[in-house]
């Protein structure tokens, strides 16, 4: 009775050490908002987190500490497709997420986080059983910055790590597993080959570079908007600039819009949401791009 008396006076110290999610932010988000957004969107009927939640998904306790920001910024707005590592270096612009230790390079990124390299080498480029969800710029931040909360709470060994050392066989060797201990893995390729193999169809291969870069988690095929405007009908229309002023959607905007997509702010769409792709993408990707939006002018 003693004991159980101490440790419930215990229990209600204002700290043990532990990290509290109003001192942890990721850029200019923060947890507890991130913790409202995944209460919002019932995250936990999929998903365990500390220890509560659902078992259809993975657990997202430490998906931070393993994945990183980048993976997660690439991969939430667009859940049902997984993250290539051209997605993945596209996130690296953001200042946020370069700011975060080991994300000077992309190298340096899957070398600190050995779970978003696993996930790109396993997985990049295919298809997942999340759904899609209309999540905002700001909700996917402020998501980022909770996961981030919860991958430095002192969880105290739970859940236990299953222990498979000097088991030889294949699904004891887990390649995340590998990486942590330093054994020799394929490095992650510097992008798909969708993105180096010459295309006889320059659409087609503007179709396969934008999803690659993770272009569609933002711009629809068709006409509906989503964070941008959708791509169907846009080429050969009037633009109404936030200026007033009117400009014709042709190669040449477009082009310029993926190169440095603050030149020209559209009516309705605020500045410094688009990373700029000015050094990401060569020009012949830029060109094979924007005959992809052309081809669907009749969408």
């Amino acid at each position: 009775m003693l004991l159980f008396a101490v440790l419930s006076a215990f229990s209600f110290l204002k700290e043990r050490g532990q990290v509290t999610p109003d001192k942890i932010a990721f850029g200019s988000y923060n947890a507890v908002e991130g913790k409202r957004v995944f209460q919002s969107y019932n995250c936990m009927g999929c998903h365990t987190i500390v220890g509560n939640g659902a078992y259809f998904g993975p657990d997202l306790t430490k998906v931070y500490e393993r994945a990183g920001p980048a993976w997660l910024a690439a991969f939430l707005p667009s859940a049902a497709s997984w993250p290539t590592s051209a997605a993945v270096r596209t996130q690296l612009q953001n200042p946020a997420a370069a700011a975060e230790p080991g994300s000077e390079s992309a190298e340096a990124y899957f070398k600190h986080y050995p779970g978003a390299a696993e996930r790109v080498e396993r997985r990049g480029g295919g298809t997942s059983f999340m759904p899609n969800l209309p999540l905002t710029r700001d909700e996917v931040g402020h998501l980022v910055a909770f996961l981030k909360y919860t991958s430095l709470m002192n969880n105290e060994g739970w859940p236990p790590t299953p222990k498979v050392d000097g088991l030889k066989f294949v699904q004891a060797v887990h390649p995340e597993r590998a990486a942590l201990a330093g054994a020799a893995r394929p490095a992650v390729a510097a992008a798909t080959p969708a993105a180096t193999a010459a295309a006889v169809d320059p659409a087609k291969h503007g179709a396969s570079l934008a999803q690659e870069y993770g272009c569609m988690s933002c711009h629809s095929s068709g006409k509906q908007r989503l964070v941008g405007p959708g791509w169907g009908g846009l080429y050969g229309i009037q633009e109404k600039l936030a200026s007033g002023a009117a400009v014709p959607v042709d190669d040449a905007y477009l082009a310029e819009s993926i190169r440095e997509p603050d030149a020209k702010i559209v009516a309705g769409y605020p500045a410094g949401v688009m990373p700029a792709y000015a050094s990401l993408l060569k020009a012949d990707e830029v060109d094979a791009v924007v005959a992809y939006i052309r081809s669907l002018k009749g969408e």
